[in-house]
């Protein structure tokens, strides 16, 4: 029987370039690529790949303690909003030379602590976290025992974590500021989960927003998930306590689009009689029937300062916890009309 050919070694390719095994090392690795010549560092790589050589991440994570890999926790990969978010991070970490492991959680509390335990046992060196709460006493639990982490389109209260997210507050003023423009003067707000920092803080956005235009703010019902099907349940409730409005603010676009199956269910006419503004810009939002006006966030740029900022944490980990804002935009479709357009 013929004996496979053994799998070429790092001596192998060191060889092949004609280059000492330690410089072949450094050119293979991107964090140390740098070090040497361009030329040089494309000559390796032309021989790692003429030879079909791979690197024995299990060795190398063994002899200096570093995996090269960190952990991204999504609470529902379902939602558009995350794909965007994943690639950001995604980018920077490859070209850091980092893997990254990708977790769901579903909203599940128990399932969080499931896959958290299962990425520290890969030995990931950080973790960036889209799951969290106002009150999340897991991360607080991981905190102080040294995990390094960066919260992404959330934040904790009364814990120091670096975080990412995008201008909430301004974005929802612009979202009032807009509809009152266009004359109307009761605006309704469907809110995230108050558990969450971005339900309270658009909540609370809106509520000032309304203050200082001499508008009413009870209008207000929370959704229990940041979901369609929890969108239009917020909806109905508002609908079935009377509440008179002409315009809704959505804590997010599929909020909104639950909105969307009420207005079907009750016969009534976006933007005719009800005015909708979601929150994000998910794809394919310019193809809904009215297409939906909403306020959009840059979720690549958050992916990818999320991944900066745990690179940052983890080449110096007494560096400061820093939250970075980034700026948002109103995007006016065809789901917002003067009161009565219809």
């Amino acid at each position: 029987m013929t004996q496979p050919n053994p799998a070429p070694t790092l001596r192998d390719v060191a060889e092949a370039a004609g280059v000492h095994t330690a410089t072949a090392s450094r050119a293979l690795n991107p964090k140390t690529r740098q070090q040497i010549s361009a030329e040089t560092a494309r000559r390796v790589m032309r021989a790692a790949q003429a030879l079909g050589y791979q690197p024995n991440s299990v060795a190398r994570s063994l002899k200096t303690s570093r995996t090269a890999t960190v952990g991204l926790v999504i609470p529902d990969l379902t939602n558009p909003l995350f794909p965007p978010i994943v690639r950001g991070v995604e980018s920077v970490l490859e070209s850091g030379g980092y893997n990254v492991w990708i977790v769901n959680t579903d909203n599940d509390a128990e399932r969080e602590r499931a896959k958290i335990e299962s990425l520290r046992a890969r030995q990931v060196e950080g973790l960036i976290v889209a799951t969290a709460r106002l009150e999340h006493p897991l991360l607080e639990q991981l905190h102080e025992q040294g995990v390094r982490m960066v919260l992404i389109n959330r934040q904790v209260e009364h814990l120091s974590l670096p975080a990412v997210t995008g201008d909430d507050a301004t974005g929802v003023t612009a979202a009032v500021r807009h509809l009152a423009a266009l004359g109307h003067t009761r605006i309704a707000h469907l809110s995230g989960p108050l558990s969450t920092s971005t339900g309270r803080v658009r909540a609370q956005a809106f509520r000032h927003a309304v203050r200082d235009l001499g508008l009413p703010g009870d209008l207000v019902a929370e959704c229990a998930r940041w979901s369609e099907s929890d969108g239009a349940a917020a909806l109905r409730a508002l609908l079935s306590r009377g509440a008179a409005f002409t315009a809704v603010v959505a804590g997010n676009d599929l909020i909104a689009l639950g909105c969307y199956d009420v207005f079907a269910e009750r016969g009534l006419s976006c933007p005719g009689d009800v005015s909708v503004i979601g929150f994000n810009d998910m794809p394919f939002l310019d193809k809904l029937r009215p297409p939906l006006t909403t306020v959009a966030v840059p979720h690549h740029e958050l992916g990818a300062e999320a991944a900066r900022m745990l690179l940052d944490c983890i080449d110096d980990p007494g560096r400061p916890a820093r939250t970075l804002l980034l700026p948002v935009s109103l995007v006016v479709r065809g789901s917002t009309a003067p009161p009565g357009a219809g």
